[in-house]
This record gives C-alpha cells, structure tokens and sequence, in this order.
C-alpha cells in the first residue's frame, strides 16, 4: 500500500495499519537443541543461546522450557511500536552512533547525522546538512541543503494537529544551537537563526534573526558568512570510503602475490 508520508493524515493512516512490535532478545543459559525455535532468530549450541523476536514468542519459549533452563536475560528497547528504524546502511551519509532515525526518512547525500539527535517520520533532510548533536527534527520537518541545525536545536513536528503545515528550513541556513523553530514556521535561504531562539513566524531570506520570539535583527553580511560558514571536510565521507577500498584492494593483490609467488616456488621444488 502506497502512503503519501507528507500528508498528516495518511501518516496517521500508516502508523494505524501498521503491526506493531515488541521486538526482545535473550541469552540463555541453558540447551535448546531440541527446542523449536523457527519462529526466532538464534545463535548458539551446547549451553548458550541468543535468540531474537517477539516479545510473546520468547515468553512462551522460556515458560515452556523453565526446566531446562537455568538463566535468562532479556532486553528490549520498545513497546508497540508502529514505525521501525531507518535502514542506516542504504543511506549515502554520515551517521554517527547513538542518532535515532524512524523509517520513512529521506536523508540526502553527504548530509551528516550526529551523536543523539532524533528524526522523526516523515523528514526530510537535504543534501550536505548537518543535524548536530541531541537536535530534534520533528515529523514532516524539510530541512534543505547544505543546512547547520545546531546543537540542541528543535525543528517541531507536524502531526497533531494535522491542519498545521510542516516546518521548511530551506537551503543554506544556519540554525544555532538550541533554538526551537515552531510548527508551520518557513526559514529562508541562507538566513541565520541566533543561538536560544524561538522563531514563532516565518523568517525571509538573507536576515539574521535572533530573541524569543525571534525578529530580524540585520541583513547576512560578510562578516556574517564567514563565521557561519560550514566545512565541507566534515561532509566528504566518500573520499575517505574510496580511499578504503582502494587499499583494502592493494592488500589483497599483495597477499595474493605472495600465496601465487610461494605455489609456483613449490610446485618447481616438487618437479
């Protein structure tokens, strides 16, 4: 079934349709080898198991087998949940560890994901942006290209109430740290939002606006462009991942060099 994920409702629509989860894992202590566990995800033998899967199918595993087995440990890091995480490995970005990403994210090449920030169902964010650390950017928020979101900062999200529209940072712009940009609030290119800020209205472009509520304060000048100019060093991920295959590439032609070096040496010992 096809959902239009910038629409409230039918973000509603699917988290409503969808299964919801209580994914758990356990290690056991104990032997499982005669136990059926097709419906589980599991590794081990003798006596250690780890298995993965629903919540009330490993329940009803460990009650059955309480017998036999000694000790278990379960972990789990939701409840119900409707809307599983994005799938960090099929985006072309750098997502550093501890960023919690919802599914039905779009992230744009190069863009940077730091330690602990949160985005919701339904962003967007653009190609090259940064989204600092423990910054929020809230369901249905458009963050454009080559946008700063500081540390901090909350970009709101839009699902209640649905007749809100979404917040749009639009390229360019340079959000400071843990400023909060409220719902249906539109950012314009290349504008700067000062640290602490809360922006209640849209902002136009080129200004700097800054307070609580937040009002323009200037135009961008240069002086302005220089200390808010972004690093495209810190986005460039993919140099350094060529970089990798391409000595990984020199280290397997060495070592295969080597076992066809030291083969034909022997095979002339033996003739």
């Amino acid at each position: 079934m096809e959902y239009n994920f910038t629409d409230p409702y039918e973000l509603a629509r699917f988290i409503k349709q969808s299964k919801k989860s209580t994914p758990v894992q356990v290690y056991v202590n104990g032997d499982l080898s005669k136990v059926n566990l097709e419906q589980t995800e599991w590794y081990g033998f003798n006596n250690f198991y780890i298995l993965f899967g629903e919540s009330n199918i490993i329940t009803n595993i460990i009650l059955d087998n309480k017998d036999i087995i000694k000790h278990f440990r379960i972990e789990n890091d939701r409840r119900n949940s409707a809307v599983p995480m994005l799938n960090l490995l099929e985006q072309d970005a750098r997502i550093e560890p501890g960023a919690i990403i919802r599914s039905k994210v779009k992230i744009g090449r190069n863009a940077v994901i730091m330690m602990g920030a949160v985005i919701n169902i339904g962003a967007e964010i653009g190609e090259s942006s940064m989204i600092d650390m423990n910054s929020v950017i809230g369901a249905r928020g458009k963050i454009g290209k080559r946008v700063h979101v500081g540390a901090g900062a909350i970009i709101a999200g839009v699902l209640e109430p649905p007749s809100m529209s979404s917040c749009v940072i639009e390229d360019d712009v340079m959000i400071g740290a843990n400023s909060v940009i409220l719902e249906g609030v539109k950012i314009g290119s290349g504008s700067v939002v000062a640290a602490g800020s809360v922006v209640t209205k849209d902002v136009p472009e080129g200004v700097v606006v800054a307070g609580s509520p937040a009002k323009i304060i200037k135009n961008v000048d240069e002086q302005t462009k220089y200390k808010t100019k972004l690093l495209d060093d810190l986005r460039k991920w993919y140099i350094l991942k060529k970089q990798s295959f391409k000595d990984c590439f020199i280290s397997y032609f060495i070592i295969f060099l080597w076992f066809f070096l030291s083969l034909s040496k022997y095979v002339w010992n033996l003739i």
